[in-house]
């Protein structure tokens, strides 16, 4: 599951209105998807996931916090994509490898001014984001690099818990 601290993030960078049409490609459990809905409420998330037991817990999510506006895909991108309508807003979080494709996709079908969002937790996905969205034309590409730590009680005292770094690139459709 995406830590809170990192869908803040991802949220904030979506720059979701009340009425936007998103993507959640690699979908997960569904944390971000529900956040999402929860913030288009008058728009419609699609959570785009091919993982059996991913898929049941996205719905679970669905039912525990009633949203209505969030449709579950069960499919594996960048073939599940081509059905759905076109989206202003896109959040990638896993590709399965096939992030090149997937992005093509996004950039045939997003929106003018769209934005995209992806979360990197390996270098190496890091640098093949920014790569696709530069050749690919996305304007406005950024990059935060997001480490996290916690506070963890050890009886009395206080112990620090460093999670795993995380990269949030994201990117504009020309209009």
């Amino acid at each position: 599951m995406t830590k809170a601290e990192i869908r803040t993030i991802v949220l904030s960078k979506l720059r979701l209105e009340q009425d936007s049409v998103v993507w959640d490609v690699g979908a997960g459990t569904g944390s971000i998807t529900v956040e999402a809905a929860l913030t288009a409420a008058r728009g419609r998330v699609y959570a785009v996931e091919c993982r059996p037991e991913a898929v049941e817990l996205i719905r679970s999510n669905q039912r525990k916090f009633a949203v209505n506006n969030l449709s579950i895909v069960a499919g594996r991108a960048p073939e599940a994509l081509l059905a759905l309508p076109s989206p202003d807003r896109v959040v990638i979080g896993g590709s399965g490898g096939e992030l090149a494709a997937i992005l093509e996709v996004v950039k045939n079908r997003l929106c003018p001014a769209g934005v995209v969002v992806l979360t990197c937790a390996t270098v190496e996905t890091l640098y093949h984001s920014l790569n696709c969205l530069r050749e690919m034309g996305f304007q406005g590409i950024e990059g935060v690099g997001v480490t996290i730590t916690r506070l963890k009680s050890q009886g009395r005292y206080h112990m620090l818990e460093g999670l795993n770094p995380v990269f949030i690139v994201s990117g504009v459709q020309p209009t």
